[in-house]
């Protein structure tokens, strides 16, 4: 029977140098709290229990993963990292802890997998950096880690090792806790370091090795706005290549953003400054114009979405036409080959087959019929300032420019309503409704300039 493991996350880092009243662990990659990076990738790894360590902004923390099954363990003092491990000791039962680095969010699943097959009492991820500078250095002996030496610490020769201490760690619970015991604060930074552990380990004969992480950028520590925006070129160069090697074309990758994730069929182009935030689905042939933003949505195949326009929470079927400067809010439907253009705000709404609004119209909690023509300048008017109302617009009707739709309305199969009306009523099938008043001319008036 395979060892069970806990996950012991140390998110107690108040992130000072960030100059924010955000801890740490909250600051957003990618669109995402750090921590929950961490927590996506270690559902992999089926642990018994997952134990995240918090001290600075512990109230945020607890309430931004409050729906999630975790332990928070206070640090109230911070007192290093072995200490912050040591808090969580009353809570283990599993055989071995797994632990890792709540600033460090994007160790990949390969990364761990291999740490944890490793047969050892300790394991300790590491990485050849090409700046090691103020990192741990791995001293090996043979096949095993000797030492971990602080770059304060270290002689010359030992710092020019590349090879350096990632932070995360996996260990015989039992043996853990002992070594934990052992630990003293008597160094030059006060602290219980979790790193001495190696060398308490290796004294009681006990095998400790190293596993080597694919890259240094992906166990990368973040500390400052800086790192954090080194870690998120990062993971968005990794997004890219992964939709590349699916098929989608990202016309510069430099100038795209990800921050959830893409579902893409075949033939998918993506222009530059596009966001994709949530779950996003694009089915064939989709074309995404320049400076888009697209957010839980999903595109069928074939529809083209021009520069500038915004989706949210919106579904288009096959064919249809967005934008340019287009706004789709939650609840919109586009049934097939609906095309809406610029300056077009639709909410709430569902258009049907061949439906158009091609420019300057406000849509809102309306059903709308196929082969509707919406002109410009055309509004549902459909609160009262208390409560929402639908518009109903049935199949073929023609709805005239700078037209103003008071809801509850209906209007019937193949109407028209006149340019500039205000439509108050229901408008029968075959009808043409008229919601104006009337005009009238004056003789002989004299404007500003003639007074």
């Amino acid at each position: 029977m395979p060892d069970s493991i806990e996950i012991c996350i140390l998110a107690a880092g108040k992130g000072s140098r960030m100059k924010s009243t955000r801890p740490k662990a909250l600051q957003s990659l990618a669109g995402r709290p750090l921590l929950e990076h961490l927590l996506n990738t270690t559902q992999a790894f089926s642990a018994t229990r997952t134990h995240i360590v918090i001290g600075s902004g512990a109230d945020q923390v607890r309430d931004a993963f409050a729906k999630a099954d975790l332990n928070f363990v206070d640090q109230t003092e911070q007192l290093g990292t072995g200490h912050a491990v040591q808090q969580v000791l009353p809570y283990l039962s599993a055989d071995r802890l797994l632990i890792l680095l709540g600033d460090a969010p994007l160790v990949s699943e390969a990364s761990l997998s291999r740490l944890l097959a490793a047969e050892c009492d300790l394991g300790v991820l590491t990485v050849d950096h090409p700046e090691p500078y103020n990192y741990g250095r791995i001293i090996h002996d043979f096949d095993q880690i000797k030492a971990i030496v602080e770059e304060r610490d270290a002689s010359l020769e030992e710092q020019a090792i590349r090879e350096i201490n990632t932070g995360v760690m996996i260990a015989d619970t039992a043996m853990l806790t002992r070594w934990l015991g052992e630990l003293s604060a008597d160094n030059d930074q006060g602290e219980y370091l979790l790193t001495d552990i190696v060398s308490i380990a290796r004294q009681q004969g006990h095998r400790v090795v190293a596993v080597k992480a694919d890259n240094h950028q992906e166990v990368q520590g973040v500390n400052n706005f800086g790192q954090l925006a080194e870690l998120e070129h990062y993971y968005q160069g990794l997004a890219v290549a992964r939709l590349q090697a699916e098929g989608v074309q990202i016309v510069d990758p430099g100038r795209f953003t990800l921050r959830g994730e893409i579902i893409a069929g075949q033939d998918v182009l993506i222009d530059v400054n596009c966001v994709f935030e949530g779950r996003v689905k694009l089915g064939h042939n989709v074309k995404i114009g320049a400076n888009v933003v697209i957010c839980n949505a999903e595109i069928g195949n074939g529809t083209v979405i021009k520069p500038f326009s915004h989706i949210d929470g919106a579904v288009i079927e096959d064919r249809c036409s967005v934008g340019p400067f287009t706004r789709l809010r939650p609840g919109t439907y586009f049934e097939s080959e609906v095309a809406v253009g610029n300056f077009v705000e639709i909410k709430k709404s569902r258009l049907g087959v061949g439906a158009k609004a091609s420019h300057l119209s406000y849509l809102g909690d309306a059903t709308i019929g196929k082969e509707v023509n919406v002109g410009a300048g055309v509004i549902t008017c459909n609160y009262d300032g208390v409560n929402k109302f639908q518009t109903h617009i049935e199949d073929g009707v023609f709805v005239g420019s700078n037209t103003s739709l008071v809801a509850p309305v209906t209007l019937g199969e193949r109407s028209t309503i006149a340019a500039g009306s205000v439509i108050t009523t229901n408008v029968p099938s075959r009808a043409l409704g008229v919601g104006r008043g009337k005009q009238r001319n004056i003789d002989g008036w004299k404007g500003p300039r003639e007074q």
